[in-house]
């Protein structure tokens, strides 16, 4: 399996062979549990603290009032303390001991980041994530090693427009949107798409040049992981390489 390798420009420069992890088998079941894994495996356990909703003057008036006999708070009739209570505790709350952690084989693991990086070069997994990007362009998207030392983000935006992959991010910046649900108070009120997976060998730049561009990613290719390459466990994430990190894989 050969490739071309694009200059800064877009023109071609040479035909490379790819590695053999470039025919390995798409595997989406695999792909998926390695991805939940990964994301279960950095959740952060919560909890309340040991007397939560214990700790208040309620106490029960007992029989002979014509009322209900939960505990109430003093100089008051609210009720409190009871978990059958408006105004109670919790019945069974959050604990922090819980292990929301996931085990994944090994084997299954390294074969998911490699079933995910052959993804990489179908154009129908690529389109149907959403990517924007010139069906003549080929993939796997193969660049020169100059373009991992752009430190500034004005080079990585013309390299980008040069090979027609600067839709992509655009499509990402205004894909920006409000999170339904109750995480628009927790810290994480919008939502955006991914976009394009840059993966070199080294950090010598690059990773500067791109970390202001919307849903653009920087990994070294000996750091890449199953949910990187398949983000929400979708296979086919718009990628562009370095030739040094093709060599490396």
């Amino acid at each position: 399996m050969k490739t071309n390798v694009l200059s800064l420009s877009g023109d071609v420069l040479r035909e490379i062979d790819l590695p053999d992890v470039f025919s390995e088998a798409y595997r989406p079941d695999l792909i998926k549990k390695a991805v939940l894994a990964a994301q279960a495996n950095r959740r952060q356990p919560y909890g309340v603290t040991a007397y939560a909703g214990m700790r208040t003057s309620a106490r029960s008036l007992g029989s002979g009032r014509g009322i209900a006999q939960i505990p109430r708070l003093v100089n008051s009739n609210r009720a409190a303390r009871v978990p059958q209570a408006k105004g109670g505790r919790k019945a069974h709350p959050p604990k922090a001991e819980k292990d929301w952690s996931e085990k994944i084989n090994r084997k299954e693991r390294r074969f998911a980041i490699r079933s995910a990086i052959a993804a990489t070069t179908n154009p129908d997994l690529v389109t149907n994530r959403g990517h924007r990007f010139e069906a003549d362009l080929g993939l796997p998207i193969v660049l020169e090693d100059a373009f991992g030392s752009l430190a500034k983000t004005k080079d990585v935006c013309e390299v980008l427009q040069a090979i027609n992959l600067w839709q992509d991010v655009i499509r990402a910046k205004t894909g920006k949107h409000i999170r339904a649900g109750r995480g628009k108070l927790r810290g994480r009120k919008y939502k955006k798409p991914k976009s394009i997976l840059i993966v070199t060998s080294d950090y010598s730049g690059i990773e500067k040049g791109a970390r202001n561009l919307s849903g653009v990613d920087v990994v070294m290719c000996d750091r890449l992981n199953a949910e990187m390459l398949a983000p929400g466990t979708h296979a086919g994430r718009l990628t562009i390489w370095t030739e040094s990190a093709i060599a490396g894989l």
